[in-house]
């Protein structure tokens, strides 16, 4: 019997160029907020994004919460996610399918 997704299960990610633009593009860095904060152009208390850039083909966790059985057809499950990326922030994935290529899911090598 094949592995089947299930909430709290931790596979890889593979970002798609989409999801690399949308977390960079709300990512900012210190010394911006610094910049910001002296100009008082950043609000106090204001959250920010911080982490290393992101770039398609980056492969990272994804926590799965939500599976969609059979959403792209007979045994072909889509999930719903929380990707753990290398900042102080996350992306959520809708309906990502497993597979090898931007944008979809696959089960961790054993090792």
């Amino acid at each position: 019997m094949s592995q089947q997704p299930t909430i709290g299960r931790t596979v890889h990610y593979q970002l798609s160029a989409s999801d690399a633009e949308q977390i960079n593009r709300r990512r900012t860095t210190g010394a911006s907020i610094a910049g910001r904060t002296s100009r008082d152009t950043w609000p106090l208390g204001a959250q920010a994004h911080i982490g290393n850039s992101a770039a398609a083909g980056d492969i990272v966790p994804l926590v799965i919460v939500r599976v969609w059985p059979d959403e792209g057809g007979p045994g072909i499950h889509g999930v719903n996610g929380q990707c753990f990326l290398d900042g102080n922030d996350t992306l959520w994935v809708t309906s990502a399918h497993e597979g090898t290529e931007p944008g979809q899911w696959r089960w961790p090598a054993r090792v």
